[in-house]
């Protein structure tokens, strides 16, 4: 069983802690366990039950009326609503459910049926993207064990491969990138959807793949010539230095521009080299991909 915060509650549900003492007061749905100093925290169970209660919350159904359902019938209710957006919710909150349960097959399954329905370019924007900013709270909090990091992260890695092989291009953009992780940088996941886009619009990528010296980079930009660099900034390692980093690209990476996306961008306040783009968000990326 993993232990859950208040705290992560409200990043995974969106329903502010102060509301969920409240509803635990004035309702029977949520009974907390405490710590040997009174602290609350919350079972798999409990995390389930908030994420449905918050979903039916948001389209419209009472907390009192909610409070009055049984299981089955919150269950029937989430299945019920018919909002796009609410859809999309609904998934991403069953996927974490398998996750924290380690129910991969069924993990799995749910992903398969919406790329059948939608497509790999929906799936990640609508619906893997969303769920990994949710479970990167807990990542980052340690509530999460890492064996289920790896089981969801390899799931999503082989769909965006199967994604690549498979799709054909009816368009053509006569660009080359070149795709890359620098040293310490594990987190593909990123670099594999830009790779499926860049694959889906007609242009050619070299993918390097993750951990890579800024200096076999550069020995394939002076083999290959490629137009542009692109890599995506996850999670580096402890001793990853931006500037430096960014300093070494522009040394290095004569004759082409560098894209840069991913969390990293969005802290760094210093000034970026003129051959150095960042985009600061997924809406960035593809604004960019429309452009060239």
């Amino acid at each position: 069983m993993n232990a859950f915060t208040i705290k992560d509650l409200e990043n995974l549900s969106g329903i502010k802690a102060h509301t969920i003492r409240i509803w635990e007061q004035r309702y029977n749905f949520l009974k907390p366990h405490r710590t040997t100093t009174n602290i609350r925290y919350y079972s798999n169970d409990e995390l389930k039950t908030v994420l449905n209660i918050a979903l039916l919350n948001k389209y419209g159904f009472k907390i009192s009326h909610i409070d009055r359902m049984q299981p089955q019938e919150i269950r029937e209710k989430i299945l019920s609503l018919g909002d796009v957006r609410a859809i999309q919710e609904r998934i991403i909150n069953d996927l974490v459910q398998e996750m924290v349960d380690l129910e991969i097959e069924k993990f799995e399954k749910i992903l398969t049926n919406y790329i059948a329905a939608k497509g790999i370019e929906r799936t990640v924007i609508q619906i893997i993207f969303p769920f990994l900013e949710k479970i990167g709270i807990l990542w980052q909090t340690g509530h999460v064990n890492p064996a289920q990091e790896h089981l969801v992260t390899n799931i999503i890695r082989q769909k965006l491969i199967v994604g690549i092989e498979t799709t054909v291009s009816h368009i053509k953009l006569d660009k080359t990138f070149l795709l890359f992780l620098p040293e310490g940088e594990h987190h593909e996941l990123g670099l594999l959807f830009m790779y499926y886009l860049i694959k889906s619009r007609g242009a050619k990528a070299i993918y390097l793949g993750a951990n890579v010296p800024v200096k076999d980079v550069e020995h394939v930009i002076n083999l290959k010539k490629p137009d542009i660099a692109f890599t995506h900034l996850t999670a580096t390692a402890a001793n990853f230095n931006f500037e430096k980093f960014l300093n070494n690209i522009e040394q290095r990476f004569v004759g082409i521009n560098t894209v840069i996306s991913g969390q990293l961008t969005q802290q760094y306040k210093k000034k970026v080299p003129a051959s150095v783009q960042f985009k600061k968000s997924l809406q960035e990326v593809m604004d960019y991909l429309s452009s060239l």
